[in-house]
């Protein structure tokens, strides 16, 4: 029977076109499970709203594991947590992909050497991606669903898909710049960026060349 099949005209013309269908389905249709416990959540919400959409690249977040294909964990997991990620992630159908959003998610970060906190959700759990980043923006996130994209799109053409490399622990700037806003100013860019990386105000990874922002004259005491 299966002989018969192949030797009709036409069957792997037709099977050919429906797995293309199928690939180009699957990975432009990813329902997403947000895992989110801290400040990633947020960024998380900001890539869902108006101005990035997250819904044009066919992501759409849903509160239940049962009806997901990927998880989104962003934030810190504390030990305790952990099982119950676990169980959430084992709910999921196959297959189902997960990524790993934020310092904290990928190692801890500040809370890693903490005896409550999880140093990274790859410890209990696979990662297929890691948006690097405290927080990551916007942009990272999409960025990164759409390397997932990639990978579901090359593994469907049988093709060997380099596992990603878990970033060095520690905080770090933004993997993707966020998209520009002709309304704001970027000495707050520098300003927020240096304080998210601990640096002076001359420090070597400022984005726009403007000038420091004046530093705050300290509260009067009253007396």
């Amino acid at each position: 029977m299966v002989e018969g099949v192949a030797r009709f005209p036409g069957v792997d013309v037709a099977f050919t076109t429906a797995d293309k269908v199928l690939t180009w389905s699957q990975r432009n249709s990813l329902w997403v499970f947000p895992m989110a416990t801290s400040c990633c959540g947020i960024e998380f919400m900001a890539a869902s709203s108006s101005r990035f959409d997250l819904d044009r690249i066919g992501t759409i977040p849903r509160a239940t594991p049962r009806h997901c294909d990927v998880m989104i964990i962003a934030g810190t997991i504390t030990v305790k947590m952990a099982p119950r990620v676990k169980k959430l992630w084992d709910q999921m159908p196959e297959p189902k992909w997960a990524i790993a959003m934020g310092s904290c998610a990928i190692s801890g970060d500040f809370y890693r050497d903490i005896y409550s906190v999880v140093p990274g959700v790859d410890t209990f759990m696979p990662v297929d991606v890691y948006v690097p980043g405290c927080p990551p923006n916007p942009d990272g996130l999409l960025e990164g669903l759409r390397r997932l994209q990639d990978k579901i799109r090359r593994k469907r053409a049988g093709e060997w898909v380099e596992p990603d490399r878990r970033p060095p622990p520690g905080m770090r700037a933004p993997s993707i710049p966020r998209i520009g806003d002709p309304a704001r100013s970027p000495r707050i860019d520098d300003a927020q960026l240096d304080s998210v990386m601990h640096l002076d105000p001359g420090g070597a990874l400022r984005r726009s060349g403007a000038p420091p922002l004046p530093p705050v004259p300290p509260a009067e005491e009253e007396g």
